[in-house]
């Protein structure tokens, strides 16, 4: 009986060291061609066996020794040297050991935002391109430039883990970077001629709340009392994705903006022909965002169907179909046949007109099928009922197709997932009160940015903003408070530049340049400095092209304050006023070579009274000052510079970089 016990223990024993051993693990950011700060105690992770020593020998010349906790982890540091390499780095775990070869040591920076930060070198085609791309990524040839771009990843709770893997700057690697980043790294390396690494972490369309941790964000007051709702939150999505993961799925790739759609199968293809039965499909007015329907903050794959009888005179004759805009990707049929498609780059702001041929309108019954993919953000067809119409090509006959439409979600999509829903079992899907989309407080931070920590940087380049336009008030507290968050988080008070944002047509609601005032009194926050881009934005397009300038202005900021070069970094900044008579004289730091060109639109520069109405001002440059009158205002109070949606900035200073929009008044704050 002993023996059968002992054997029994014996069993349990082995199983149970069985069970608790695990192989070395190393993040994604610790592999080959990575690159190290210099010149610091960097960080170093992984995962392991518990109680199993870990040694790490550099090839420069230093190792460093630790232990793998209970819970699986173990973490020291590893001085670095001045900038240099290749070099190798070895990593031993009990029996196991990985060498990590071709690791470079220079400088390291975060590049993070929303899609103006995520834009890539190639744009986002076929509309919206970066200037002079082609000829930057055919001249790219810098090996110790390095790049990593983080997986893009919504969570709940803060993952310690990313995908992804550092590549050198070469024209194949550097179409799918960021543009902003790949600008700004390339600028320095040429200036300082030691290795660079670019850690890029983005999402286009996410406000700065979901870029903040949970113990931060919940110290604004906006979300002091969020703890209930977020343990809602996240309870509720648990069961969401335990769901999910019992239905049928394809992969969509980690670059959902660079993906090619069209080969991607949802298997949904009878949806678009005529005879599918769409009966007992659900109701929605178009043109709409389904956000604001019962949809709710969905991403994924719905189809939209409209039966529609044309008149006789239109049978046989080719006709336009307009459908405004639509969020992000659509394909459309009709009769069954692929008229046209959106299906690549970042198309959600083009508005779509295509040609019906003649033979597809031989019967006066069309039905209009359209898949409409959206991958972040708001989805669905966005414009005004005017611009959804059928018409008679080359003539005024036209009619209105606003108004309901039938439509039916077919996949849901989550990272980079595609989940298929069957309609016959939709309606157990769990309920969920809030959505869990890459808008909600936490998410990027946990999924994008907590995985990062503490990698050893040397600072963070941040191009964000135009999603929480609406909200400026709310921004002048969140931004810093994202700042203090990842400086706490890192246990470093790195330098962060950001981009203030470009002037754009966001339309009469939101007031841009008060988003961009709250950005410009964030550079009251220690080390922090401001790219302006008062002068390269796009009415028409929030993805301006030039984006040499803007990662130009952010690396100068840099080198002018990492680095000690010798250069301006700033344009010029408005410092006081002073009213003599009937003129405002203002002055501005980094006035050196102060210089107004010629307007291109209204007079930026705008005078009022005491009762706060605002004239058109003349200005014109006297040393490193500005002096503004208005023949309408006799005795000026206040002047505002740029003040509103769509500008083109004409105050500079000698290094050709411009003024921030500003005003001496806080009236309307």
């Amino acid at each position: 009986m002993q023996t059968h016990f002992l054997s029994i223990f014996v069993v349990v024993l082995l199983c149970s060291i069985l069970l608790s051993a695990q192989p070395l693990t190393l993040p994604a950011l610790f592999s080959d061609g990575m690159v190290l700060q210099q010149r610091t105690d960097a960080p170093v992770w992984g995962t392991g066996t518990p109680g199993t020593a870990v040694r790490l020998s550099a090839s420069w010349g230093i190792t460093a020794h630790c232990t793998v906790g209970a819970d699986g982890r173990w973490r020291t540091t590893l001085r670095t040297p001045k900038a240099g390499g290749p070099f190798s780095l070895t990593v031993t775990h009990g029996t196991e050991t990985r060498t990590l070869t071709d690791v470079l040591i220079g400088e390291v920076w975060i590049c993070s935002g929303q899609s103006n930060m995520e834009m890539p070198m190639r744009g986002f085609p076929p509309n919206e391109l970066i200037a002079g791309a082609q000829e930057e990524i055919a001249a790219a040839n810098a090996p110790q430039l390095r790049m990593f771009t983080v997986e893009k990843m919504l969570s709940l709770e803060e993952r310690t883990v990313t995908n992804g893997a550092w590549l050198p700057a070469t024209p194949a690697n550097v179409p799918e970077f960021s543009a902003t980043g790949y600008y700004f790294g390339a600028a320095l390396h040429r200036a300082l001629k030691v290795p660079v690494g670019l850690i890029h972490a983005s999402w286009g369309g996410t406000p700065v709340q979901a870029w903040t941790s949970e113990a931060f964000i919940r110290q604004h007051p906006l979300y002091m009392d969020a703890g209930p709702m977020l343990e809602q939150t996240r309870k509720e999505h648990a069961d969401l994705t335990a769901w999910l993961a019992s239905l049928p799925s394809v992969d969509v790739g980690p670059n959902r903006a660079s993906q090619d759609w069209s080969t991607v199968q949802f298997n949904d293809a009878e949806l678009m022909q005529p005879a599918h039965p769409d009966s007992s499909w659900r109701s929605m007015d178009l043109p709409r965002g389904w956000e604001w329907t019962e949809v709710g903050a969905f991403d994924g794959v719905v189809w939209f169907r409209k039966k529609v009888e044309i008149p006789s005179a239109w049978r046989g004759k080719e006709l336009l179909l307009e459908l405004g805009t639509i969020d992000d990707m659509d394909a459309t049929f009709v009769n069954g046949t692929m008229i046209g498609s959106m299906l690549t780059g970042s198309p959600w702001n083009i508005e779509r007109r295509y040609t019906i041929p003649a033979s597809l309108t031989a019967d006066s019954l069309l039905t209009i099928a359209i898949r409409v993919i959206d991958f972040g953000g708001g989805g669905g067809l966005w414009s005004t009922p005017d611009k959804l119409s059928l018409s008679l090509k080359n003539s005024t006959e036209r009619m209105s197709l606003a108004g309901p439409w039938r439509y039916r979600a077919v996949a849901e999509i989550r990272g980079n997932t595609a989940y298929l829903l069957d309609p016959r079992n939709n309606t157990s899907r769990p309920a969920v009160t809030r959505q869990f989309n890459s808008d909600h407080p936490a998410v990027l931070y946990n999924g994008m940015i907590a995985p990062l920590v503490p990698y050893a940087v040397k600072g963070a380049v941040w191009y964000q903003g135009e999603a929480n336009v609406s909200d400026p008030a709310g921004y002048e507290g969140l931004f810093p408070l994202m700042i203090r968050n990842w400086r706490s988080d890192w246990k470093r008070d790195f330098s962060f530049y950001f981009v203030q944002i470009a002037p754009f047509e966001y339309g009469p609601v939101a007031h841009s340049e008060l988003l961009r005032e709250a950005q410009l009194r964030t550079l009251s926050v220690p080390k922090t400095g401001m790219a302006v881009t008062l002068d390269i934005g796009d009415s028409v397009s929030i993805h301006p092209a030039n984006k040499k300038d803007v990662g130009d202005r952010l690396s100068r900021w840099a080198l002018a304050k990492e680095y000690g070069k010798k250069v301006e970094y700033s344009g010029p900044v408005y410092r006081s006023f002073t009213v003599k008579k009937d003129v405002v004289i203002l002055t501005f730091d980094h006035a050196k070579g102060l210089t107004l060109r010629p307007e291109t639109g209204k007079p930026l520069f705008q005078v009022a009274g005491a009762d706060g109405v605002f004239h058109p001002g003349t200005a014109t440059v006297k040393g490193t000052t500005v002096i503004v009158r208005s023949a309408a205002v006799p005795q000026p109070a206040a002047v505002r510079y740029g003040w509103q949606n769509v500008v083109r900035g004409t105050l500079f200073n000698a290094a050709g970089l411009p003024a921030s929009s500003f005003r001496t008044d806080t009236w309307d704050n």
